[in-house]
């Protein structure tokens, strides 16, 4: 299965695990609770699923690199204990809470989080001396004499002996303890969180335009030289450099590529393609075309491009207009959660308690207290973080502006900001809009009867944030072409049944 999928399968195995009964009690018993064993190659995002389960299900997250312990560190270190048997006494040797364990208490008592997730990377890949340790864990939960807290479910990972020579085979009875999931790359899957991520545009469109993309996107080979590969984590990293390169100029060359993309072969040819992508950025103005001012030359050289070139600038259109759609979204997501703390405010206002000050302080305090404790759990993504950090920001401006204006009702104050931000939203949405309907009616006028509209509309579905953004400030141009591509497609299919009978 896709990584996707297996992210599917390890959250409904955490709700199920963590089901209890009208008396508390877990409807599968910790001890019967199958450890989840993700096997799957390095590099597809085994440890980013964890993190967005975490975060969707609101409870504690806690990883570790097995490969990083010793035997000390995940059994604890051993200590004599005086004790007394049949009147006797005798000097036995305890060991002391592992680290591991002892980690899970000291997040539950900084964070309040009394459920989670124990993640264990890396486990088959072990030394030696802590093999028989982990095949303990594995079987019974126990590290020592200390058992994984009840609430807290544990997923492993794993690579298979193909990757990592380091790799140590289970037995039998091991094998029958664990619940195993197998994943490979697959990178329609990995598209969606690259589009929910922001992965640079040059890269999803180098990645989209080969049907022999997963030799591009995910790829492992032994050669005279060594390794050589290129895997999901490296372009995500590379996304991440991309940007801050180009923020402060700092010209993109093979060996930045090569630092992230392992494979000579393919960082070279990537490094090619990222030129041209930012030629074509200039040559082709997309400004002008979002402003449905594109020039006469533009769109002459658009209809006698080559289909490379025109995925190319296919990609840069939809750049620009799903980082207006995600902007969009991310304020109407704020503004959303803004006015459910002005509300409570408002009816807190209304009982004649506090004053607005007081109140905007208070649940300054409150989100202040949720985000560090959704951060030390590792409940929140970076998005959220994000997005709670914009929060505090506005909930503060608001704090000072009441400050600055002592004569004014608090309230009204608040509101007034409030508004302004909503005006400035509904702007921003309405010069967006006109940016995606001017580049439906630029594809129309030099692609009229290619496949490059099936691909707009196609990927404006794919993204998350542009799916969002379409679904709530509907235009026009998009749900046109999208039926007329869901007509085509039904009448190929019918075709094809047609075809099919022996009449």
């Amino acid at each position: 299965m896709n990584i996707q999928e297996a992210k599917e399968q390890i959250k409904n195995t955490v709700r199920a695990y963590l089901t209890q009964d009208s008396l508390g009690r877990y409807l599968i018993p910790p001890h019967k609770q199958r450890p989840v064993f993700l096997m799957g190659p390095p590099g597809i995002g085994k440890t980013a699923i964890m993190e967005q389960i975490a975060s969707e299900l609101h409870i504690g997250l806690l990883s570790y690199s097995m490969t990083h312990h010793t035997r000390q560190s995940a059994l604890g270190l051993p200590i004599i204990k005086h004790v007394e048997y049949d009147g006797k006494p005798y000097d036995i040797s305890e060991y002391t809470m592992s680290e591991i364990i002892s980690s899970i208490y000291e997040l539950q008592e900084r964070t309040g989080f009394r459920t989670g997730i124990l993640f264990l990377d890396e486990i088959n890949c072990v030394s030696e001396t802590l093999t028989p340790i982990m095949l303990q864990f594995l079987q019974y939960k126990v590290f020592g004499r200390h058992t994984v807290p009840a609430g807290w479910i544990v997923v492993t990972a794993g690579n298979p002996p193909e990757y990592n020579n380091a790799v140590r085979e289970f037995d039998i009875a091991t094998w029958d303890r664990l619940k195993r999931i197998d994943v490979e790359p697959d990178f329609a899957a990995w598209k969606e969180f690259a589009y929910e991520s922001g992965i640079h545009a040059s890269i999803m469109t180098y990645l989209g335009n080969d049907e022999n993309y997963m030799n591009r996107f995910y790829r492992v080979k032994s050669t005279v030289d060594g390794k050589r590969f290129v895997t999901a984590r490296g372009w995500d990293d590379l996304s991440q450099m991309l940007y801050l390169y180009e923020m402060h100029r700092i010209p993109v060359d093979v060996k930045l590529i090569g630092q992230y993309i392992q494979d000579p072969e393919i960082a070279s040819h990537f490094s090619a393609y990222y030129d041209l992508y930012n030629k074509y950025r200039s040559d082709y103005q997309i400004a002008s075309i979002l402003e449905g001012e594109a020039p006469p030359e533009i769109r002459k050289r658009a209809k006698s491009a080559k289909f490379d070139e025109r995925y190319s600038l296919l990609g840069l259109l939809l750049e620009a207009v799903m980082s207006g759609m995600k902007s969009c979204m991310d304020m109407d997501a704020h503004l959303t959660s803004l006015l459910v703390i002005l509300k409570g405010i408002k009816q807190t206002l209304a009982t004649g308690s506090g004053d607005a000050g007081q109140l905007l302080e208070k649940a300054i305090a409150e989100q202040k207290d949720a985000t560090e404790r959704g951060i030390r759990a590792r409940s929140l993504t970076n998005e959220q973080q994000s997005a709670a950090a914009q929060l505090l920001h506005t909930l503060s401006t608001l704090l000072t502006e009441v400050g600055i204006h002592p004569e004014e009702d608090g309230f009204t104050v608040i509101k007034r900001n409030f508004d302004a931000q909503v005006a400035a939203l509904n702007s921003d949405v309405k010069h967006v809009s006109a940016q995606v309907s001017n580049m439906f009616r630029f594809c129309d006028d030099v692609y009229p009867e290619g496949r490059e509209l099936s691909i707009l509309v196609a990927e404006l579905t794919a993204n998350p944030h542009s799916a969002r953004f379409l679904a709530k400030y509907r235009v026009e141009e998009y749900f046109i072409h999208n039926k007329s591509l869901m007509f085509q497609e039904r009448r190929r299919e019918i075709l094809s049944e047609i075809e099919s009978l022996d009449l």
